[in-house]
Formats: C-alpha cells, structure tokens, sequence
C-alpha cells in the first residue's frame, strides 16, 4: 500500500489548516497525511508506519501520533477507539458522511455499512422522546466471514451466574 502524490486535494486542505495555525508544513506531515488520505482502510499507527516504511520513509511514531492529532484536528481524519486498545483513523473526505462499523474480535478487520434504518429509528426515537440527537455511532462487533470461514468460534465472555436454580 503506498501513499499517493504529495499534491492531492487533501494535501492541500492539510496544508492551509497547517498554515492558518501558524505551523510549518514539513515533509513528514505530508507524507503522514497522504498515508491516511491513501487509504480505504482504518489504519492504525503501526499499519501507517508499515506503509511509510514500504515507501522507504524512516518516520518515527511519535512524529506519526503528533500528525494524527493535527488531522483529527483539521477534521480531515476521524479518530475511533474500537476496544483494541489503539486508535483507528480514517479519511473523512472520502467516505459516507454517516456510516457505521463493523468490527471483527478475531482478525480486528473493521467493515463500513449504512443503513436507512438507522436513520429511521433516530428520527422515531427523537420525535417521542423529545430529544434532539446531534450525532450517532454504531459499531457491531463479532466474526468476519473469514474468520468464520477459517473455523474460529465465539467464546462467550463475562460472569456466569454462581446460583443454580432447580
């Protein structure tokens, strides 16, 4: 997976909110930012410090993670925490306005869908409760195709109840 031209649209966009904060627009931000910009997948720091890496960059972590913080700042790049224990960015100029996820426990694959319905049941939900939702987010976790296809099962987690009722 390589990283597009430094002279994408969205590069550009990055570059006047570096600038209009007073920051310098470096080489390292640049190619940070196409690495995201590049790509469909929800990339974590070690996936967007592999893809550096295969383009012959030496960009260290801390340079990768001081980046991020200025494109979610930019609201170019969403953020998300999927349980992993890491952060997930994603390009927000190329995707869906509102989509919601769905998060494999076993291989940490992470699918977009949209569904109208959701949309529907927001609405409904709004109109008889009087709320006034701002935003959503919807994320579905279990087994992938593949990994059900490769034979992983789920294990239930969680407390058992000690009473036995007879």
């Amino acid at each position: 997976m390589s990283a597009p031209a430094l002279d994408s649209g969205s590069i550009r966009l990055f570059n006047r909110f570096l600038r209009d904060k007073g920051m310098p627009v470096t080489h390292q931000r640049n190619v940070v930012a196409a690495a995201v910009f590049g790509s469909d997948a929800h990339l974590s720091v070690d996936d967007i410090e592999g893809i550096l890496r295969s383009d012959g960059e030496r960009i260290g972590k801390a340079t990768i993670y001081r980046t991020l913080d200025l494109l979610v700042k930019s609201r170019l790049v969403a953020e998300h925490d999927f349980g992993e224990g890491f952060k997930r960015y994603e390009n927000r100029l190329m995707r869906q306005s509102v989509h919601q996820h769905l998060v494999c426990t076993h291989c940490g694959s992470v699918e977009e869908f949209e569904t109208p319905e959701l949309a529907a049941i927001e609405a409904r939900v709004a109109r008889e409760s009087g709320f006034r939702p701002i935003r959503h987010r919807l994320v579905i976790y279990g087994l992938c195709r593949e990994c059900q296809e490769a034979g992983v099962t789920f294990e239930p987690e969680g407390l058992a109840c000690p009473i036995e009722i007879v």
